[in-house]
Parts: C-alpha cells; sequence; structure tokens
C-alpha cells in the first residue's frame, strides 16, 4: 500500500514538475550527466546573502531522476546556505540507508530506489548537481 503511494508521488512529481525552468542570470548554474543512463539535469539558483530565494531545473532522464529534482526544488527555496548543505547530507544518507525521511515526506517515496543501487546515481543526480554549484561559489 505505501509502496503505491510511493509511487503515485513520484510520477506526479515527473508529469507535473515543480519549479521546471531556467533562471537566467542564476547564481547557481550547474549541469550534470549521468553515463550510465543519460539522465541529464540543470539546475539553478538565486540567492539573497545566504538564503535561498528560487530555485529552478531543466533537463531530461527517467522518472525517478527528475521527480527527485522537482522534490529538491521545493525542499531547498527559502532555506539557507547551511541548511541546504544539511539537507544535501540527509538525502544522500536517505539513499544509503543511513537515515529515514517522515512517512508523509514526498522525498521518502525514493526510499525504495535503494533497493536498485543502480538507480541511486539517477536519485542524487540532481543534489550532486547542486552541491557541486555551491562548492563552485565558494
Amino acid at each position: 500500500m505505501m509502496r503505491d503511494l510511493y509511487t503515485q508521488v513520484i510520477m506526479d512529481h515527473y508529469k507535473r514538475p515543480r519549479n521546471h525552468g531556467e533562471i537566467e542570470g542564476a547564481d547557481l548554474h550547474e549541469h550534470l550527466l549521468n553515463p550510465l543512463c543519460g539522465d541529464e539535469v540543470m539546475v539553478y539558483a538565486i540567492f539573497d546573502g545566504d538564503r535561498v530565494t528560487d530555485v529552478k531545473f531543466s533537463g531530461r532522464g527517467c522518472s525517478i531522476s527528475q521527480a527527485s529534482a522537482s522534490m529538491m526544488t521545493e525542499r531547498l527555496v527559502g532555506k539557507s546556505r547551511e541548511e541546504v548543505e544539511a539537507e544535501i547530507s540527509g538525502f544522500k544518507a536517505m539513499m544509503v540507508g543511513e537515515k529515514e525521511f517522515p512517512e508523509m515526506d514526498d522525498l521518502a517515496a525514493l526510499k525504495g530506489v535503494i533497493q536498485f543501487p543502480s538507480r541511486i546515481r539517477c536519485a542524487t543526480l540532481a543534489w550532486n548537481a547542486f552541491q557541486r554549484g555551491l562548492e563552485d561559489q565558494v
């Protein structure tokens, strides 16, 4: 039953992605490609000081990579740089089975991916891109 709900959450984000698009003149702009499957993502962010005021993504790929990117954009808006780094490390910890998210959290829908190690890169693609973009800003 929960698996069906998780599938619905993933498909909803895939079919109706949140914050899909590009930001001209973004403070953060990072592109990542997963050469194993061809998934591709570009992430964009605008900062006001150290706080994220807007996040968007574009790209193409499987439902997992695109849904995860959509969830990430919702998750990071309004957060400080430190909070963003904590969100990224928390999500990546979940993807290796070291952390749980509450059942009602959309990100929990992706925890089933850990049963398929080759798909973990799909789920973390946008998160890795955002993290690399943060590192490039310093």
